[in-house]
């Protein structure tokens, strides 16, 4: 898969320097925007040093980018978001280092967010209000959840989004790197298809468009224009801020490959979506969790996991068929798109059955931690996943005791007509259980609470990978998106007469060190315009 990209920044219209930054690796596929923030130059400095730092870290690990293209895995995607990690924190504790050696630089930061492609997966950096938005198949979706204190008033309910231009805090951020000596760092990583496209952009920029705004420029076909064209954009609309803005388009080598890869993705996430587990996940919320999976083909005759044995997996068939024995009994017979191993997501027990591959099979594997750390990381994913639970092991457990209540039935029938006239007095069930154990199971009477609706899974730090390409293409994914069970959508965005005056939560800084924006051989970075002059 090929990757272009076109680059260009502007001071805007009402700051007299430029604190933005950003950076190109062509060799790395390394894309960076960073927006700074200080006193005294310190801005520029701190966005010039961050954004050279993490080149340098992972120039300097380069083995491991390569390995992962040469070999996608499991391992190796976790071993690059902990490289992403240690060079943003590097970064971090370069800027701080620097800041407090000068008094007038103490408190200097920037923001960071960072796009890293390596080969058919793309891999995400992010701390502060810069952001990156992903456009697929006619939509638009932020791929980063802003680290501000706007943000944090509108999840909490404190702020409607319509009214995030009239508050004075809307420069505030939450997170910056420099401004201590480390930060934390969102990473994740999801899978880039043909066609898809990315902008990297400062907040001089992302105050100014929206969805519809950005799909029909980042479907422009010269894509050297298309930078230029957001920025003039915001600069028509107030410029009230330094403007960078980073395209970033993923091209199929071969059509072939395109459909194929679509094809696979969307496959993968049909399958997920119609596990009783992930039901009341929205797209976002399926993304998540494919995120988290990795996949692996077995031959026919090998052994998933055998009874009696602790693991701590979930596993999801896309191809094959995969036998279930215990005692040498067979149980079922799975083939694409069944699932099983799903209680080893709540308990340590062994397994109870062994699992046997009985024709060649592709496996999806979630692992317990991983899982954990993603209902960790959103609680409203997390109740949802739960609930589903609830009614799995409820189900069961009227299952079970109707199973109960028919075999001592039939035991009662057996004795009643032993030879001999004897017969044998039974334990009597709990009450309780056995009045349980006679309701009838129909999943028509599931309850479904409306919180389960009331909100979608939290945005922001993992890409929402739509590949239908129109709305309601089929019942889930059209109702997801506009149906019954869909948040509210957001207040429109107010037009730039009617925003106030920009606020200056960010000081106007002085002019950058002579170092900034020098390029090397293999990095292409675009200063900004007062220092090209």
């Amino acid at each position: 898969m090929e990757v272009r990209f076109w680059a260009a920044t502007d001071v805007g219209r009402t700051r007299d320097h430029n604190e933005d930054n950003f950076l190109v690796d062509k060799k790395l596929n390394l894309f960076i925007v960073a927006d700074g923030m200080g006193g005294h130059a310190a801005g520029e400095v701190a966005s010039s040093v961050a954004v050279r730092e993490v080149r340098r870290v992972l120039a300097e690990r380069r083995d491991v980018v390569e390995g992962f293209v040469n070999e996608e895995s499991a391992v190796g995607r976790q071993q690059l978001l902990r490289l992403i990690e240690e060079a943003v924190q590097t970064a971090c504790g370069r800027v701080f280092e620097l800041a407090q050696e000068n008094a007038e630089r103490r408190g200097m930061g920037t923001t960071l967010s960072l796009l890293l492609v390596a080969g058919r997966r793309g891999f995400i950096g992010h701390v502060g209000d810069s952001r990156i938005y992903l456009a697929r198949t006619g939509q638009v979706h932020q791929l980063t959840e802003d680290h501000s204190l706007i943000n944090e008033l509108i999840k909490r309910g404190r702020l409607k989004p319509g009214d995030a231009f009239d508050s004075p805090y809307k420069n505030a951020v939450t997170r910056a790197v420099g401004v201590y000596e480390s930060v934390e760092v969102d990473t994740f990583d999801f899978d880039v298809l043909p066609g898809d496209n990315f902008l990297l952009c400062s907040d001089g920029l992302s105050c100014y468009i929206d969805d519809e705004i950005t799909q029909a420029y980042l479907s422009g076909e010269n894509i050297k224009e298309i930078p230029d064209r957001f920025i003039r954009l915001a600069n028509e609309s107030g410029g009230k801020d330094n403007i960078t803005a980073v395209v970033v388009r993923a091209v199929a080598a071969v059509e072939e490959e395109s459909k194929r890869r679509v094809t696979e993705v969307r496959y993968k996430l049909d399958t997920l979506r119609a596990i009783p587990l992930f039901k009341y996940l929205g797209y976002k919320g399926l993304v998540k969790v494919m995120n988290i999976t990795d996949s692996r083909r077995l031959k026919a005759g090998e052994v998933v996991f055998e009874e009696g044995a602790r693991d701590d997996a979930f596993f999801v068939v896309l191809e094959g068929k995969v036998r279930i024995t215990t005692g040498g009994v067979t149980l079922a017979e799975l083939g694409s798109g069944s699932h099983f191993g799903e209680m080893a997501m709540v308990d340590k027990a062994p397994r109870s059955a062994t699992a046997t591959v009985v024709d060649d099979a592709k496996l999806l594997i979630i692992q317990r931690q991983q899982f954990y750390e993603l209902m960790r990381r959103d609680p409203v994913m997390s109740v949802k996943l739960m609930w589903s639970f609830i009614q799995v092991l409820n189900t069961r457990l009227r299952m079970t005791n109707a199973e109960l209540m028919s075999s001592r039935e039939t035991i009662d029938v057996l004795r009643r007509h032993q030879v001999g006239g004897v017969v044998a007095e039974m334990p009597a069930l709990d009450p309780n259980v056995a009045a349980v154990g006679a309701l009838p199971v129909d999943v028509t009477d599931e309850l479904i609470p409306g919180f389960l609706f009331a909100e979608s899974e939290a945005g922001g730090t993992d890409p929402l990978l739509r590949v239908d390409a129109e709305r309601g293409t089929d019942g889930a994914a059209g109702q997801d998106a506009e149906g019954e069970g869909a948040p509210p959508r957001a207040a429109p965005r107010p037009t730039a007469a009617e925003r106030p005056a920009p606020v200056e939560a960010r000081p106007t800084l002085a002019t950058p060190p002579p170092d900034v924006g020098d390029a090397d051989d293999d990095v292409d970075i675009e200063p900004p315009d007062d220092e090209a002059e």
